[in-house]
């Protein structure tokens, strides 16, 4: 299996790499290291089988020795009585010679003890044995295997010192006084080199016909006589006709031809292979020895020919192993030297119609060879005759027809049918006994189909074919319950995908659908769905330490294998939706399809749907995995929208809206049939949560995307109605949410349709606290650096995009946290919207609000600078400024005066002190004139409007202050 395995891995290694040196050798050490594998896992499951067996056996040995060695009793008045021979009925076909007892007639009691034996055998024999003497039982030892040196040495001495170990080597000495004879004859001229080979030749005859005439009386000797003069025959003809030209090449052909014929009937007649194979050895070195240069080809091929169909005559009746391997060996090694040196095209139909005739021959030998030779577990199989012809053939017809289109193609296709058809009539036939060579058959078969698809077609057609070949593994493997067809069928759709991967490539093709791009991938698609459908079953691991670690691996590659086909599934959707037209003329570029704008939205698209599809399955078929894609569409929608925008693409253009559309339809009723139909299982309701909150961001970027279309309509992206977009779509989203999910949270009545039935607090806290950080962060960004540029419209203080944009901010946070706290259950981390800090943001953003509404107008009505050292600089914004904080730390004095807050009273009055320190230290130096003292001026007056107003309230009394004064 070693040899074998090395030379198929070779071969396709051969084939797979261009025919380059490097991938033989390295294809055979990978077929080397896998026969080794396959050996050691097929020795180990045999003595695993037959270990039981085994012991049952030598426990039945042990028996029969016991009751051997026992002793025979005589009763009295019975010593003379005649001997009877009595054979366990139990054991005859176990023991060649049955023990005997000697026993009287009218006694029983050792019969009885025989008729207990057998019972007891019987008994043990139909169940494992147990105790100490089962384990007493020595486990059969593992064979070991000689090598090819070992092996040659013991077949040289089993010839020489098998059977009359004399006469073999009385012909060998004979064969070298022969030679010397004839040697010294020559030198010394004594006769003609005709009567020399005369007298050589008769000998020969000589030889056969003593031994032809002593054939019954000593079998082994006549043997070995016809076989050395068949041998000095061959050698007389071969040196007259090659050395001496006494005979015409012609005539020796002939000649040699009815020695072997001879030979041949010699050998029938006596059932000797040994003659035969000396007769068949002769008759293949005829053409070697008086064939010439070989330009006869069809009388070279004709007379093998003949040779082999006698052979396969002889292998009908006998199983002469020897005899099948010399056939073989020297009817392709001859073809190949043939091939190599004397090959012309002309010779190509002889040549082609020899090759398979051949092939058919040794084909239909080494199964007429497996029928004719049971085995311990199912007959014999001559491993060589059945993967010989398969390797040597192909290699010579792809010689033949290599140069040819597909030929090399077709060459695998013609093995694979011949070996698929063979194995499939033998398995009609229903014998258990040829089950291995049908195996070996099939396995045969299908490696040749392997190996055509990459000789006919391009990768992505091949990783196609070898996905759904690799599916039909795996399905048979499950149906016949065996796990190394399963991984075969693993492994190659593993090798379908990585090499359909390693050749992705630009999809040019002119036909939509019909390409191989597409067409591949789908395939190798539906092929791992097939794959991830079968794996569902669960099948009973095998005895194996392999099988086990298989059947671990294979219990958890249901969903990887789905998932595998569904990314294989887009990707061919992906092909197709970025396909390009091929080029009209050569110095032109393939033209896309569609634009790259489309081609985002058509595979997001593909996505959906694909997912949404699967998803009904699921449902219909009970295969959960299925639905997976559908849990993550959200993520498709973010992907195409990233991608679009990266392109410069928008919402709203056309025809991108309508598949936007239809994308966000499919989005929403997967995402309401993954709410109904999926279990409260942690992780299912996790991806859930988080499909709807990645769904409520998108709504935020695809509002503001169609806000920044009209932006870009109206060519306005300098000015501040581009600058506040996106915090416009973060505002109205947020609000939408507020409006929608808020009375869920307090358990009104919209709380009890779906989606907010479940995912109410998803909406309303989950997605809504990233939505109000980025709009308070926004807006703070806005009011400080934004300079208001409201073109084409006029300037107008307060009322302007950015200032109104910060004022529906502020509300809308605030209105968020009134919902939130006004839940039933308020989450767990609302605990800070409800406590007194969350007012200090808020003021911050007023604050900074008011102070850039300042700036917007002294920029706009007072022509400023939009820069920070020259607003800072200017003496009107620094005046404006000190009566802006003024009016605010008044407004929050008096504010609180009313309402009897402590606290926000001195939070204005902290306010005013920054103003008072700010005249003194910025504006009594930095400006000078008439604004100065209306700063001063106007800051007083303020200062005294709070002392009149705005004392500072009263401190509230704690709890026993309040009681010591009424006591």
């Amino acid at each position: 299996m070693l040899i074998w395995m090395a030379i198929v891995g070779a071969l396709l290694g051969w084939v797979l790499g261009s025919f380059s040196e490097t991938a033989l050798f390295l294809g055979g050490a990978v077929g080397l290291c896998i026969g080794w594998a396959l050996r050691r896992a097929m020795r180990t499951e045999i003595v695993r089988e037959t270990a039981v067996l085994s012991a049952e056996v030598a426990l039945l040995r042990a028996h029969v020795n016991e009751l051997m060695d026992a002793p025979r009793y005589r009763t009295d008045g019975v010593a003379d009585a005649p001997e009877v021979r009595t054979t366990p009925r139990s054991i005859e076909p176990l023991v060649a010679e049955p023990p005997t007892a000697t026993v009287a007639p009218e006694v029983v009691s050792q019969r009885e003890a025989l008729t207990d034996f057998d019972t007891a055998a019987g008994s043990r024999w139909g169940s494992p044995p147990s105790g100490d003497r089962a384990a007493s039982v020595p486990a059969p030892a593992e064979p070991s295997e000689p090598g090819w040196l070992a092996s040659g040495v013991a077949a040289a001495r089993g010839w020489l010192f098998g059977g009359n170990t004399i006469v073999r080597l009385g012909l060998v000495i004979l064969f070298v006084g022969l030679s010397f004879l004839a040697s010294y004859a020559a030198a010394a001229g004594l006769f003609p080199i005709e009567f020399r080979l005369a007298v050589v030749g008769l000998f020969g005859i000589a030889l056969l016909g003593i031994g032809f005439r002593t054939r019954t009386k000593r079998p082994d000797f006549a043997l070995a006589l016809q076989g050395g003069g068949v041998a000095i025959i061959y050698l007389t003809l071969f040196g007259a006709a090659r050395f001496y030209d006494l005979v015409p090449l012609s005539a020796a052909f002939v000649l040699m031809i009815a020695v072997c014929a001879l030979g041949c009937a010699l050998a029938l007649l006596q059932r000797s292979q040994a003659l035969a194979v000396t007769a068949f050895a002769g008759g293949f070195a005829v053409p070697l020895l008086l064939g010439g240069e070989g330009g006869n080809a069809l009388g070279l091929f004709g007379y093998g020919t003949i040779l082999n169909l006698a052979i396969l005559f002889i292998a009908r009746a006998r199983t002469w192993r020897v005899l099948n391997l010399v056939g073989f060996f020297a009817t392709f090694g001859i073809a190949s030297l043939w091939g190599a040196t004397a090959y012309r095209p002309e010779h190509f139909l002889v040549a082609q119609i020899f090759l398979i005739v051949s092939v058919l021959i040794y084909v239909v030998t080494a199964v007429l060879y497996t029928r004719a030779t049971p085995g311990k577990f199912g007959n014999a199989v001559d491993t060589t005759l059945l993967f010989g012809p398969a390797l040597a053939g192909f290699g010579l017809e792809v010689a033949l027809i290599g140069d040819r289109p597909f030929g090399s193609a077709f060459a695998a296709l013609g093995f694979a049918a011949l070996y698929l058809g063979v194995s499939l009539v033998a398995r009609r036939r229903q014998q258990e006994g040829l089950r291995v060579m049908n195996e070996a058959m099939l396995a045969i078969g299908i490696g040749f189909v392997t190996m055509a698809i990459p000789l006919a077609l391009g990768a992505r057609w091949t990783s196609a074919a070898w996905a759904l070949e690799g599916a039909g593994a795996f399905w048979v493997g499950m149906r016949q319950a065996r796990w190394m067809p399963r991984l075969f069928g693993l492994a190659l759709q593993v090798v379908a995908t990585l090499l359909y991967l390693g050749t992705l490539d630009d999809n040019i093709a002119a036909l939509p659908f019909a390409n191989p791009a597409f067409v591949g991938a789908i395939l190798m698609a539906l092929g791992w769905f097939a794959t991830a459908w079968f794996a569902r079953e669960t099948i009973a691991p095998g005895e194996t330490r392999l099988a086990k670690a298989y059947a671990r691996g294979e219990a958890v590659i249901a969903t990887p294998a789905f998932l595998t086909g569904f990314a294989a599934w887009w990707i061919g959707w992906l092909m197709e939706a970025t396909r390009l037209y091929p080029a009209v003329e050569r110095s032109l570029s393939p033209v896309p399809v569609f634009s790259t704008n489309v081609q985002i939205l058509l595979a997001m698209l593909a996505y959906l749907v694909s997912a949404a599809a699967f998803q009904t399955i699921a449902r219909r078929r009970d295969w959960p995995v299925a639905a997976w894609p559908a849990r993550v569409s959200v993520g498709a929608l973010w992907i195409g929208f990233v991608g679009q925008a990266d392109r410069g693409g928008t919402v709203l253009s056309s025809p991108g809206c309508f598949l936007w559309i239809v994308a966000l339809a499919v989005h929403g009723w997967m995402l309401f049939r993954s709410d109904r139909d999926d279990v409260e299982a942690p992780g299912t309701r996790a991806v859930a949560s988080a499909s709807h909150v990645a769904g409520v961001w998108l709504a935020v970027v695809l509002l503001a995307d169609m806000l920044w279309f009209g932006i870009d309509r109206a060519a306005l992206w300098s000015t501040a109605w581009n600058e506040v977009t996106f915090l416009a779509g973060a505002v109205a989203v947020l609000a939408g949410l507020m409006l929608w999910a808020g009375p869920a949270l307090r358990g009104e009545r919209a709380g009890r349709r779906w989606p907010l039935d479940r995912h109410a607090l998803d909406y309303a806290w989950t997605a809504a606290v990233p939505i109000a950080l980025g709009i308070f962060g926004g807006a703070v960004a806005i009011a400080l650096f934004s300079s208001g540029d409201t073109a084409p419209l006029p300037f107008v203080p307060v009322l302007n995009p950015v200032d109104v944009m910060v004022a529906l901010a502020a509300g809308v946070l605030l209105l968020w946290r009134r919902a939130v706290l006004a839940a039933d259950a308020v989450p767990a981390g609302a605990a800070l919207l409800a406590s007194k800090r969350i007012w200090l943001p808020i003021a911050a953003l007023g604050f900074v609000a008011a102070n850039g509404a300042w700036l917007r107008t002294a920029h706009h009505l007072a022509g400023v600078a939009w820069e920070a050292d020259t607003l800072l600089g200017n003496a009107l914004v620094e005046t404006g400024i000190a009566i802006l904080w003024t009016v605010i730390a008044l407004t929050l004095m008096v504010a609180a005066h009313r309402r009897a807050t402590r606290s926000l009273w001195l939070a204005g009055a902290s306010l005013l002190g920054a103003t008072v320190v700010k005249l003194l230290v910025v504006d009594l130096y930095a400006t000078g004139g008439g604004a100065r003292i209306i700063a001063f001026i106007a800051v007083g007056m303020l200062m005294l409007l709070v002392g009149y107003l705005a004392p500072l309230p009263p401190k509230v009394a704690s709890d026993d202050t309040k009681r010591g004064a009424v006591a």
